[in-house]
């Protein structure tokens, strides 16, 4: 008598639960698979929020970047060459509606409270006010400085991307994101120089930086 078949172990049924690659997604999409794209929104979009969110600094403004990155990407798919993941490509795409957005009008100021809740909402953040006070006045010096160094320092300094990720994003030698880092930090330093001895500065971009980055 044949034995019954032996149940598969556990290293296999995960093997065959793995999610699909984003590559693979993006040529299923290409190919005519009318889901594929809505799991790369699914899986990438509250990133992009948050580069979105903190380069422009107004939420109604981060969310129509957004909406026109998707857009573009799900349009442009078959331009997709591999050279780079496809979740530097999407940043690139988010980056790139940002600063085009940021160069054809000026970005309405918005209310402490309005950001704060925003960001509450769709990015992790330390629950305690000192930190929300320190966020909220990084976010409205970044504003004064020049879209590059903006989207420069965003990447660096408060999504936590290694200057060599940053400049495959932005499409600039990795000495440019040095230099653009270096001019924006020297123009917020006398803006921020009240914060300098407030551990929270750096806990508030680096912590939230690695969780989304790594998450």
């Amino acid at each position: 008598m044949n034995s019954p078949p032996e149940t598969p172990p556990a290293a296999a049924q995960q093997k065959a639960k793995a999610p699909v690659p984003d590559a693979e997604l993006l040529t299923r999409h290409i190919a005519g698979d009318p889901h594929a794209f809505s799991e790369i929104v699914r899986r990438h979009r509250d990133r992009m929020w948050a580069v979105a969110l903190r380069t422009l600094g107004d939420p109604d403004e981060a969310a129509d970047a957004v909406q026109d990155a998707f857009v573009s990407a799900y349009r442009k798919a078959g331009s997709f060459r591999g050279e780079a993941a496809v979740t530097t490509w999407l940043h690139r795409i988010v980056v790139n509606a940002c600063l085009d957005r940021m160069r054809r009008k000026s970005v309405r100021p918005v209310a402490d409270d309005e950001l704060v809740e925003a960001a509450e909402r769709d990015t992790p953040v330390l629950d305690q006010t000192a930190d929300r006070e320190v966020s909220m006045e990084v976010s409205a010096a970044l504003k004064l400085l020049p879209a590059d160094q903006r989207a420069a320092l965003v990447l660096v300094d408060m999504m936590g991307y290694s200057v060599e990720d940053a400049a495959q994003v932005l499409e600039v030698p990795s000495g440019t994101v040095k230099s653009r880092c270096a001019r924006g930090r020297a123009k917020l330093a006398p803006i921020l120089s009240h914060l300098r001895n407030r551990s929270n500065l750096s806990r508030v971009s680096s912590a939230k930086g690695a969780e989304l980055r790594d998450g």
